[in-house]
């Protein structure tokens, strides 16, 4: 009973019909938002042993998901986020800025050595138990780094697009909900598709690029991201089709 009396006075919106639009556009725009996290998740799962993948994807997603209510619990300190702490190059840096800064580098690092590792594997069969054979824990450490860095993003893109918080956090549980029945069959994905992988770790390259940008104080416009991202997967897609038909034909040849 107390915890209804304490949540009514925040669900006054759903009278509200304009808070349905904006609850609405706040959840495709977290799922949108959510890819970038879902498909880092995807390629640092799929390097462990197959028994672990699983259970290696509900863990980073149940982490996002705690992660995201916990900042949203906390919902002022992360709005003062925003607010300069230095300034250099004629901009004012803000902690966030540098969350995404440092997030932006980690991505672009982590894009970077599997793509090396993806072009010439045998420069790497040396080190093969720090690439392939990565531990849980450490797969686990990665996805919460990254997690971090997304989950901030994505809570003060709430903030921007409504003064709710029972709206963000009905998106929020909404959108970590959809990336988690995603995961696997996106992991599954990229797992049979090898030309895939270098495919979304150029995405992870662009997405690290854009958050360094972002922290620069360089905003590009999310939309111009995601619709490079779909025209690429979209050639790819032909590409995949193209082979898969050009099997098929030589198969019945013989």
């Amino acid at each position: 009973m107390q915890l209804v009396e304490f949540l009514a006075p925040h669900f006054h919106f759903v009278s509200d019909p304009t808070a349905w639009v904006a609850l609405l556009t706040l959840v495709v725009l977290e799922v949108v938002l959510g890819i970038d996290n879902l498909i880092f998740i995807s390629i640092l799962t799929n390097k462990l042993p197959e028994a672990q993948r699983a259970r290696a994807r509900r863990l980073g997603i149940s982490a996002a998901l705690i992660m995201r209510l916990v900042l949203l619990a906390t919902i002022s300190i992360i709005v003062q986020l925003t607010a300069p702490v230095f300034t250099a190059f004629g901009h004012g840096f803000s902690w966030r800025d540098l969350i995404l800064i440092a997030g932006g580098l980690f991505l672009v690092w982590k894009a970077t050595k599997e793509i090396h590792h993806t072009v010439d594997p045998q420069d790497h069969q040396d080190t093969m138990v720090g690439t392939l054979q990565m531990s849980l824990a450490g797969a686990i450490f990665q996805i919460l780094l990254l997690d971090l860095v997304f989950s901030i993003d994505s809570i003060i893109t709430a903030v921007g697009m409504t003064d709710e918080i029972a709206i963000m956090y009905i998106a929020v549980i909404v959108a970590v909900s959809v990336m988690m029945l995603a995961a696997t069959p996106l992991a599954n994905f990229i797992a049979k598709n090898p030309s895939i992988v270098m495919l979304a770790l150029g995405f992870l390259l662009m997405i690290g690029m854009t958050l360094i940008a972002d922290g620069m104080g360089y905003h590009v416009p999310k939309g111009y991201i995601y619709a490079a991202m779909g025209f690429s997967a979209l050639v790819e897609g032909l590409n995949m089709l193209a082979r898969h038909r050009k099997k098929q034909g030589s198969g019945g040849g013989h």
